[in-house]
């Protein structure tokens, strides 16, 4: 589910698809700055949760589970919005007030084996191995290398950056942001190549230091 919603779907991955389930409309009380709350979306205007820290705000909200869809807050739709707009507009609530999520529950399906355990296939493996199949909301689908070991590893810790700083996991965006500083000689040039390309983000200078930090690691 985890490579399903950052849109990182491997060649022997089944996909599974979110059909809309119960409606729940859920009052939080926000006792802390951070609520505990990983949000993501497909691309196609829908953010769903992706993740629950353990002993956060939400995780005491039981009714709040990893996959459901956000339709709104406060009564404010957010359909259409991209998961750092939803990210943003929770973190920008007031602390020490009640605030209301409408979510939608995906529904449940039937348990499946994985693929290795049904059976082989007659035709063998596809490609080499190191293909990702990448899904877009606009155009094709595409496979596409796997990036070296080292390089994959940097993206990810940027990727779990994004996460404590903005509250969102995006490989994609990830990856942008390493390529932007890959070729740059010292944070500067690097902050300057981002406000270029991702200026839409306003990422705290905290942030893109320590982005900065990862890629001089991986060089």
């Amino acid at each position: 589910m985890g490579k399903l919603l950052g849109a990182q779907i491997g060649l022997e991955d089944f996909i599974f698809a979110h059909v809309k389930g119960i409606k729940k409309e859920v009052n939080v009380y926000k006792s802390e700055d951070s609520l505990g709350l990983t949000i993501t979306d497909n691309g196609a205007g829908y953010a769903f949760i992706k993740r629950i820290k353990d002993g956060s705000i939400i995780d005491s909200v039981k009714t709040i589970c990893v996959g459901d869809h956000i339709e709104a807050i406060n009564g404010e739709t957010i359909l259409g919005w991209r998961h750092f707009d939803v990210a943003k507009k929770l973190k920008e609530l007031k602390k020490e007030e009640l605030f209301t999520l409408k979510l939608i529950e995906p529904k449940k399906a039937f348990d499946m084996e994985p693929r290795s355990k049904a059976g082989k296939s007659s035709t063998g493996r596809i490609g080499t191995g190191r293909e990702t199949l990448r899904l877009r909301s606009k155009g094709p689908a595409t496979v596409e290398e796997v990036p070296s070991e080292t390089k994959a590893k940097s993206i990810g810790k940027v990727d779990d950056l994004l996460e404590l700083y903005m509250g969102i996991r995006d490989i994609d965006l990830a990856t942008t942001m390493f390529e932007a500083g890959k070729d740059k000689g010292n944070p500067d040039e690097f902050a300057v190549a981002l406000d270029e390309t991702l200026g839409d983000f306003a990422f705290p200078d905290e942030f893109v230091f320590d982005v900065w930090g990862v890629i001089g690691d991986a060089k």
